[in-house]
């Protein structure tokens, strides 16, 4: 395993990790005001728009990274809100989970609000800076997505769910090819993957084949 030895990796480490605890504090409290819900509802109304339409309490499970019951319990409090509608699954076993209209402009709101807080930690960027951000998120986005399916290879659920779960696939460029998860998702060879159709860089629902997905 590689260590942090080096005075300039511990440093650019210790940056790291203060933004991110910065950029997930003013996501989530953008987000969370934005939903009306706390916890991982705003994530898992997100979800539900593109990642896992359509999707059954398992799938929702693997994509918010909560257990089965806590999976349900969420749903039971998103049915109740009115923003989700429980229908017939594919079994007689299973319930589809779909947004209502009402929950589809709530989660929409929450992922604007998500891409305005976004917005706010890059708006004083250089269009230069911008760039070479992007290319370093396009690399980190990769190897996380490596390291994620190497977990749920092992049989670890990864913290938080699955990577995408709140992510605007039009803004990725998903539909084009463009999504460093979708496409590092599509390259990690098939004895190496995870039978969760909620995987990491793979969507739940039917479509493209996931470089084109």
């Amino acid at each position: 395993m590689h260590r942090v030895t080096e005075p300039r990796d511990a440093r650019l480490a210790n940056l790291l990790g203060a933004l991110c605890l910065a950029v997930t504090d003013h996501v989530g409290e953008e987000t969370l005001a934005a939903a009306g819900l706390d916890g991982v509802a705003p994530a898992a109304l997100v979800a539900l728009l593109d990642f896992s339409p359509q999707g059954t309490i398992e799938a929702l499970s693997q994509v918010v990274g909560l257990t089965h019951s806590g999976t349900v319990r969420l749903a039971d409090r998103l049915v109740s809100a009115g923003y989700v509608e429980r229908g017939p699954g594919r079994d007689a076993r299973s319930r589809m989970l779909t947004l209502t209209p009402a929950g589809a402009v709530v989660a929409q709101r929450v992922r604007a609000a998500r891409a305005v807080a976004l917005e706010r930690t890059v708006e004083h960027l250089s269009e230069r800076q911008r760039a070479s951000l992007a290319a370093l998120c396009q690399v980190l986005i990769a190897d996380a997505t490596r390291r994620r399916h190497e977990q749920r290879a092992a049989g670890a659920r990864p913290t938080g769910g699955a990577l995408c779960r709140m992510c605007d696939f039009a803004a990725c460029g998903r539909d084009v090819g463009s999504c460093p998860a979708a496409k590092t998702a599509a390259e990690i060879p098939a004895a190496g993957r995870t039978a969760a159709p909620t995987a990491d860089g793979l969507s739940a629902h039917p479509g493209p084949p996931p470089p084109r997905s």
